[in-house]
């Protein structure tokens, strides 16, 4: 039986680690999804020194660029959530709508009959 496994870039190994050694490997582990194995093994190779934590470290001068990406974020979120709403609202319409039509074209149909 094959088994299902992710793959993680680098990156986002680097990001992992980086929290685990802010809140613990388990924690991290079980706020990412993955297995505790699987972070363990990532520490293991960036102890060694195969796996670069690089992007992974804030620091002054990224750290707002990531507070602007938050903001960013937050933005397209609310605006896609109000295009939610308007789209819900328009297939609403479009629902009584069509049930309106489909209720007249049965009655026209039976009168001409």
């Amino acid at each position: 039986m094959a088994r299902n496994q992710r793959s993680y870039d680098n990156e986002y190994k680097a990001q992992a680690v980086k929290l685990a050694q802010e809140i613990g490997g388990h924690k991290a582990a079980t706020e990412l999804g993955i297995p505790d194995g699987t972070i363990y093994c990532w520490i293991k190779v960036f102890k060694e020194g195969r796996l670069k934590a690089e992007s992974a470290v804030h620091t002054p001068n990224n750290a707002l660029s990531l507070n602007e990406e938050l903001i960013e974020i937050r933005k397209r979120v609310r605006e896609q959530d109000k295009e939610i709403r308007r789209l819900k609202e328009e297939n609403e319409f479009l629902e009584e709508a069509s049930a309106f039509f489909a209720a007249s074209r049965r009655k026209s149909a039976k009168n001409r009959d």
